[in-house]
């Protein structure tokens, strides 16, 4: 029985997000730099016989015909003409409502894992395609770079990170995309930039995020999360549209050193402590692990 076992499904990063403009039909059109961590769910998959696409873990509050990976899953098979199925696991890691991109990132490993799971022999560039119609985040992860992507995220161009280690603060809520960019009061003229406006610039500290305005005006929590960063003199920043932050370092040892830090601190804030579920240290990938599997 053929298989593909614990396939890497890596979470995100938005180093700046910046909102330009807004088209006709409601997009949003963003400026960011994506990159990747090593947090990621792992899919396992097994080949059926029968044309049956099945998720076979239950994932609380996502019903299986809503889920991204078996929509992704379905949308290929349909595309590339294959007879066969395939019964998929989920050992899920990211957040949800984090702005990691978890979803997005498992239905990107889907596309990639079944292309050749079922040998269905699309390209990079054809599964970007597919991963669009899912999702705007899930084509970045097909493009398998550090990338600064344009429009709603689709137009990437590769773009060099350093070498980083973050912090990675993980908040008890989760945040609603929809939610953030329905804010009336939402930043939505940031003036364009090309690659060249960050060379030279650190990438880690360029720009800003043009979301984390929003998001701790629609949900309290982060505003105190926030407030809290700047008395302890913490840089950081929240990735995508909420609800995690991170704090970028050059070295392991001291990303460990402020994750150290900032739980003792928090030993005395415990109106910030409970909404603070985890502190982590994360390291930057300079490639999805994915990225040789088309």
């Amino acid at each position: 029985m053929r298989q593909l076992r614990d396939v890497p499904a890596p979470a995100k990063l938005n180093l700046f997000l910046h909102v330009t403009g807004r088209r006709a039909d409601g997009y949003h059109l963003l400026q960011t730099v994506f990159t990747f961590i090593d947090l990621a769910d792992h899919l396992h998959f097994t080949l059926r016989d029968d044309g049956v696409v099945r998720r076979i873990t239950d994932i609380p509050g996502v019903p299986e015909d809503q889920d991204l990976i078996v929509r992704a899953a379905r949308l290929l098979r349909q595309t590339a003409g294959v007879a066969a199925g395939v019964d998929i696991e989920v050992d899920k890691r990211i957040p949800a409502g984090g702005g990691l991109g978890g979803g997005s990132s498992d239905a990107a490993s889907t596309l990639v894992a079944l292309n050749r799971l079922w040998d269905a022999g699309l390209s990079r560039e054809q599964l970007q395609a597919l991963g669009l119609s899912l999702g705007a985040d899930v084509p970045v992860f097909v493009f398998g770079q550090s990338a600064f992507a344009q429009g709603v995220g689709e137009a990437l161009q590769p773009c060099p990170v350093p070498p980083a280690s973050y912090v990675l603060f993980v908040p008890t809520i989760s945040v609603a995309t929809a939610t953030v960019f329905s804010y009336p009061h939402l930043t939505r003229d940031t003036k364009s930039l090309i690659m060249h406006d960050f060379a030279g610039h650190d990438i880690h500290r360029f720009g800003k995020n043009d979301l984390q305005a929003a998001a701790c005006a629609l949900f309290k929590p982060l505003s105190l999360i926030v407030s809290w960063f700047e008395s302890e003199g913490i840089a950081a920043r929240m990735t995508g549209s909420g609800a995690c932050f991170f704090a970028a370092f050059s070295s392991h040892e001291q990303a460990q050193a402020c994750r150290r830090r900032a739980e003792l601190a928090l030993a005395s804030h415990p109106e910030v402590r409970q909404w603070l579920g985890q502190i982590v240290v994360c390291h930057g990938l300079g490639q999805h692990p994915l990225y040789n599997w088309i």
